[in-house]
């Protein structure tokens, strides 16, 4: 490894073990603190501490239905979950799932190929692991947060409750939804690089039984890459309506297109670094490599309350997703001849998901024990189009142009590669029972049953593939409460990846044969309401990916499954206030992740051994407030190869706040105060992302 590599690994030692003594002193001195202010109070009542995301609370969230599908302190849930809650969103001027994942330990955000959100849980990269209030939301798109109250990562094998896929963990946003108050709100945003984007949240009331909300989002930006830029626009309209005494609906629609140029990054260079250039520097054509996606959506869900503890809900969700995408990207590293090679294609999703899910609860007490019973079913379907064209660049796969002035402005022309057409139809049935055993002790047992079936059509060879999986999944959560305030939790839950993969097109006559592909989490960890508005976790881990295919090119021998790789790590979260002044949230991540022997016992990629992130604010009065937040993310190997590295940094954020009387708010967020160069995602070796260099922007929120 090169002498720069050797130079980032002593320094990620460094800032490393600074990051770690600074997590662990933070959360020393809230502890120390907190525990003579609990002296004097008197333990929250339940019904105070079931407050998700207030503006009291600000970066604090105390409960969620997303994890047991019941209304659940996330104290008594045995499980890591992160909430990223509206005030943290709004005061970090979060635009895209990237911004959100920072703050999220055990999750690092990978590149996508510059044309959807993509993130790695505990080690398992996924385009699909996406959810809206609980359905599934997996098309390959950047989403937005316009219209989102809150963003929860739930870590670790999820299949219990999201069914397939969910292997190192899901992403769900919690969509905003009618009240019977009055909501007049809307933003205007104006940053380096042309970032434009104003946003409205406006709600209210119709009569005592019909209230409305829509949200709206336009954007148009441009970026530190050069020719690089967005456009999207979103609009959700929502209607509530009170059936009655005890039940309730909501209906909602969304539109949402966004436009953009497909960024693939810079490529590495010899010494297995990304390569020396500007972070402007666009590799391929920019005006070449447009991406665009469209998203409609309607949605509702029903409740009722029968009483004596009875209460059903039933969602359900279609929506129609467009997605195409044409990229000239770099394919290799820099060569000795200071050249490096260009490649293209066209890639098209045509997807059409209907989802719909019944949950029947009932909360009742036997033998001296509590029970909350959940029982439901859920099916869907999901229909997908899919092609892709290659690229020729004057008649070959590939083109050199110089690294030092990488635009290619060659002829080309796109030919046909792949038309897939799949159907998959899904089924579940569940049932879990959170169980009081008795006052110190819970437990949290569920059992998933999925039949999901793919009929995959091969439109170029005519090849008709069917493949019909039966996983069942089991989830067994234990929590122990030595005083109200904290809870010692152990938890395993397994997953299943059909061979299908998470976009439904990986299906091959050889694959079929064999079943999903499974993943095994096991898990203990430490909640703690440290006072009633600051939350600590703590969590340690083991997630085992098996059932992986390895291929075989020995003629007349079959190919066989194996372990894949084994994901091992520690995590610390930190939410909430300090002081009444003091709001803040931070995360540490300790990650060993890495292949089985079988496939090399190679580091995972884009995993960084260490990452570490912290938020604060503090407001000196009623009017003024500021912001402090430091990223730092260790070295991490681009591929699974090991032979490039995305180098160790350090960024620091900051943000002012000025209350312009009871109305207007003016805030000014500072990314990457000192300027410091780094590399944020990647795809492979040849796909890496710089980071941006000191950026502002400045924001209007109004309330009318």
């Amino acid at each position: 490894m090169s002498n720069r590599t050797v130079s980032a690994s002593a320094t990620r030692l460094t800032v490393g073990a600074a990051a770690v003594h600074l997590a662990m002193t933070t959360l020393l001195a809230a502890a120390s603190g907190a525990a003579l202010a609990q002296t004097a109070s008197k333990e929250t009542t339940l019904q105070e501490i079931q407050v998700l995301g207030t503006a009291d609370k600000r970066y604090l969230a105390k409960s969620s239905t997303s994890a047991t599908k019941t209304d659940t302190l996330l104290r008594d849930t045995p499980q890591s979950v992160t909430v990223i809650t509206k005030e943290m969103i709004s005061d970090l001027g979060m635009q895209s799932m990237t911004d959100v994942v920072r703050y999220v330990p055990g999750l690092i955000a990978s590149q996508g190929e510059g044309n959807r959100d993509a993130v790695v849980f505990r080690g398992n990269n996924s385009t699909g692991d996406f959810y809206i209030d609980g359905i599934r939301d997996d098309v390959q798109y950047f989403r937005d947060l316009y219209n989102i109250d809150a963003v929860e990562a739930l870590k670790g094998s999820n299949a219990m409750i999201f069914g397939r896929g969910g292997s190192g963990g899901v992403i769900n946003r919690v969509s905003k939804q009618p009240q019977w108050n009055t909501i007049r709100e809307g933003s205007l945003t104006l940053g380096s690089h042309s970032n434009r984007r104003a946003t409205l949240d406006m709600g209210q009331a119709v009569d005592s039984n019909v209230a409305f909300r829509i949200n709206a989002m336009v954007e148009d930006s441009d970026s530190y890459r050069k020719g690089v830029n967005v456009q999207r626009a979103g609009v959700n309209p929502t209607l509530a309506f009170r059936l009655g005494a005890n039940t309730s609906a909501v209906i909602g629609y969304e539109h949402f297109r966004d436009d953009r140029v497909a960024d693939r990054g810079i490529t590495v260079g010899l010494n297995g670094l990304p390569y020396d250039t500007d972070e402007s520097t666009f590799f391929g054509n920019a005006a070449l490599s447009p991406t665009w996606a469209r998203v409609d959506a309607l949605s509702a869900v029903v409740e009722h309350e029968f009483g004596n503890g009875l209460s059903l809900r039933n969602r359900t969700r279609f929506a129609d997703y467009n997605k195409f995408y044409q990229n000239f990207y770099p394919s290799s590293a820099v060569k000795l001849n200071g050249k490096v090679d260009i490649a293209a294609y066209q890639d098209s999703t045509d997807r059409q998901t209907f989802f719909n899910q019944t949950d029947l609860s009932y909360s009742l007490s036997i033998g001296g024990m509590k029970h909350k019973l959940l029982g439901g079913f859920e099916i869907g379907r999901q229909a997908t189009t899919n092609g892709r064209n290659l690229g020729t660049l004057e008649g070959k796969s590939t083109q050199e142009v110089l690294a030092s002035a990488p635009l290619y402005t060659g002829a080309y022309a796109f030919n046909p590669s792949t038309r897939n057409y799949s159907v998959a139809k899904a089924a579940a049935f569940y049932l879990q029972d959170q169980v009081e055993l008795t006052r110190q002790l819970q437990a949290v047992v569920g059992l998933r049953w999925d039949r999901f079936d793919v009929d995959y059509t091969n439109r170029v060879s005519g090849q008709k593939i069917s493949v019909t999986d039966t996983p069942v999944s089991p989830r067994l959560g234990l929590v122990f409460k030595p005083f109200d305030a904290i809870s010692i939790y152990a938890n395993y839950s397994k997953a299943y990846v059909p061979r299908a993969g998470d976009q439904l097109v990986s299906l091959t006559g050889t694959s079929r044969t064999f079943e999903p592909e499974e993943f095994t989490n096991k898990e203990v960890g430490v909640k703690w309401d440290i006072t009633p508005d600051l939350y600590a976790t703590a969590a340690i881990y083991k997630l085992d990916r098996t059932n992986v295919v390895l291929p075989t090119s020995v003629p007349g021998q079959n190919n066989t499954l194996a372990d894949g790789q084994t994901s091992e790590g520690v995590e610390l979260s930190l939410s909430g206030r300090i002081t009444p002044q003091w709001s803040m949230m931070g995360g540490y991540a300790y990650t060993d992740a890495r292949l089985s022997p079988a496939l090399g016992s190679k580091l995972l990629a884009q995993v960084p051994e260490h990452a570490f992130s912290l938020w604060n604010r503090y407001d000196f009065n009623a009017q003024w407030g500021a912001g402090l937040g430091m990223i730092y993310r260790d070295e991490m190997y681009a591929t699974t190869t090991n032979s490039s590295v995305l180098p160790t940094y350090t960024r620091f954020d900051a943000a002012v706040f000025y209350n312009l009387g009871a109305k207007y708010k003016l805030q000014a967020n500072l990314e990457n105060v000192f300027n410091k160069r780094y590399y944020a995602s990647a795809h492979n070796e040849f796909n890496i992302s710089p980071g941006a260099m000191r950026s502002l922007r400045v924001t209007l929120n109004a309330k009318f």
